[in-house]
């Protein structure tokens, strides 16, 4: 479900009130761990959390016009969707994150490739996801994305 929301706090105020709660408190969590340099901006209907170009001109190559996407937070029809293209690209964060999980929610990781999808609004690691967006500097995150996206 994409939004036409022109800002974050637009979002996150035209959800449902139970879901305004999840959203806000999912989104202080990656803003008080985000690294200096990354911005947050509406993003493909979500809130999104990108290096702008002034850090990296060059922006997202499937849409040049547009900042480097690095993380991603929704809230879709059945489930909280947190996107983070960090361990789409880097096997040893996603093998991280996947390990570190357990030990975060009571239940099984329902995840694709960048996707991970929280079903269950009282088992959401608040805690995992800060250590996650903590993880990377933009500056790690363009040197990543251009080995492992940008043809040379």
């Amino acid at each position: 479900m994409q939004s036409k929301a022109a800002s974050p706090q637009a979002y996150v105020n035209e959800l449902p009130e139970d879901r305004q709660v999840i959203i806000s408190k999912i989104r202080y969590v990656i803003l008080t761990n985000l690294p200096r340099g990354f911005e947050e901006v509406m993003s493909y209907g979500m809130i999104g959390y990108v290096v702008p170009h002034s850090l990296y001109p060059s922006g997202y190559h499937c849409s040049p016009e547009l900042p480097l996407p690095f993380m991603n937070l929704a809230s879709q029809k059945n489930f909280i969707a947190l996107y983070h293209m960090g361990m789409y690209a880097d096997k040893s964060t996603l093998d991280w994150f996947v390990g570190e999980y357990p030990k975060y929610g009571k239940r099984k990781l329902d995840m694709g490739k960048s996707c991970v999808r929280f079903k269950y609004m009282d088992d959401i690691p608040y805690d995992l996801i800060g250590q996650l967006t903590s993880k990377m500097t933009p500056q790690q995150w363009i040197d990543l994305y251009e080995s492992a996206f940008v043809k040379k």
